[in-house]
């Protein structure tokens, strides 16, 4: 499989939602698979919030496998024999894509002078690649969580260019309850020492901060059902080797603790604070029923796309009714809609991983 990273500078400025316009965007993305001369079998995957455009190939920083590798490649539900895969990072990120630690107008790092971006910014920015690169039309649109809403979002306000759109664990709207858990992050961030205003690229990162709001975050990606599996109350083993020890202190007893201090500690290796925060407020502004005074169906009057929702069970943070809700505005859209909830151990992370029944669901789908 190629890992041809690439990086594109738009042509033209950017305007935003928010009255600002953005200049120069560079967009980085993978690509994989050989578009056909027809350039009929494109298919653009949008990555979720923590995600880049790493989706099938090894992450440059961590080296470990792009983050949907079991779902993308040849022989594989999206196959790169048969399709030319897109993912690109979104604006706002920190894999290329011009965000807060680009450089800005003055010559250093935007930090907090990069303007906020919405979910429709960043597609209108992946809309303005997809011109550059003489896509008109995609086989399909691909998106989870997050990425899920930038698909919905570029069904919206590019009714007519995709064919299939395919989201897995999202919403049209996030709601109070993600929101507040993103400001615990946020506030999380700023709270660090180092956080200096967002200013700190010539000095010490926020990488506590940053490390608290990944953890917090990825306890609401999981299920009790699954944690309790995979962890239980076990303590792990001591550095003395002693295993099952409680320590009568506030090191890292049990296993899920370690659990997540790991998460939190090589999320800083990857991931900007400054991007952490504005793709999190990009993700609490997004309602895309907002701009259509409130009814969800209007906003995908015009789509000639075939839609399918996917949820699973155990899903807490974009649960199963939320899907549901997307299924009956497509309905009353007259868009064709076919809507499958799966069962899984794993909460939000079952697109991510091997839940029985998806890899059929999105290979019979994109086919």
């Amino acid at each position: 499989m190629q890992d041809p990273a690439t990086a594109l500078i738009l042509p033209d400025p950017l305007p935003l939602d928010s009255g600002a316009t953005l200049s120069p965007v560079t967009i980085a993305y993978e690509h994989y698979g050989q578009l056909s001369p027809e350039r009929d079998n494109a298919v653009l995957i949008f990555h979720a919030l923590t995600g880049d455009q790493y989706v099938a190939s090894p992450h440059p920083a961590t080296g470990k496998p792009g983050w949907w590798n079991r779902m993308v490649g040849p022989d594989k539900p999206i196959d790169t024999d048969r399709y030319y895969v897109i993912c690109a990072n979104v604006i706002g990120g920190c894999m290329g894509s011009t965000g807060p630690a680009s450089i800005g107008p003055e010559g250093k790092p935007y930090g907090q002078h990069f303007p906020v971006v919405t979910i429709h910014d960043m597609v209108r920015a992946i809309g303005r690649l997809l011109d550059t690169l003489g896509i008109e039309r995609l086989h399909a649109a691909v998106g989870g969580s997050m990425g899920g809403m930038q698909a919905l979002a570029f069904a919206s306000q590019f009714p007519t260019r995709a064919e299939r759109v395919l989201v897995l664990a999202s919403a049209a709207r996030q709601s109070a309850q993600n929101i507040a858990f993103h400001e615990v992050g946020r506030q999380a961030i700023m709270a660090d020492a180092n956080w200096n205003g967002g200013d700190y690229y010539e000095a010490a990162h926020p990488d506590a901060g940053l490390a608290v709001a990944r953890m917090a975050a990825h306890i609401t990606y999981l299920s009790e059902a699954g944690l309790t599996e995979k962890f239980g109350r076990r303590l792990q083993q001591r550095p003395d080797g002693t295993d099952g020890a409680k320590s009568f202190g506030f090191e890292a007893d049990f296993e899920v603790e370690s659990y997540l201090r790991y998460q939190g500690s090589g999320f800083t290796r990857r991931f900007d604070a400054n991007s952490y925060l504005y793709i999190t407020r990009a993700m609490d502004y997004f309602d895309l029923a907002e701009e259509h005074g409130g009814r969800l169906a209007d906003a995908f009057a015009n789509t000639t796309a075939r839609f399918c929702i996917v949820s699973f069970d155990t899903d807490w943070l974009y649960p199963t009714e939320e899907g549901r809700h997307i299924v009956r505005a497509l309905n009353a859209a007259g868009a064709p809609v076919s809507f499958v909830e799966l069962s899984s151990p794993y909460g939000h992370d079952g697109f991510l991983l091997e839940t029985p029944g998806l890899d059929e669901v999105v290979r019979g789908f994109v086919s």
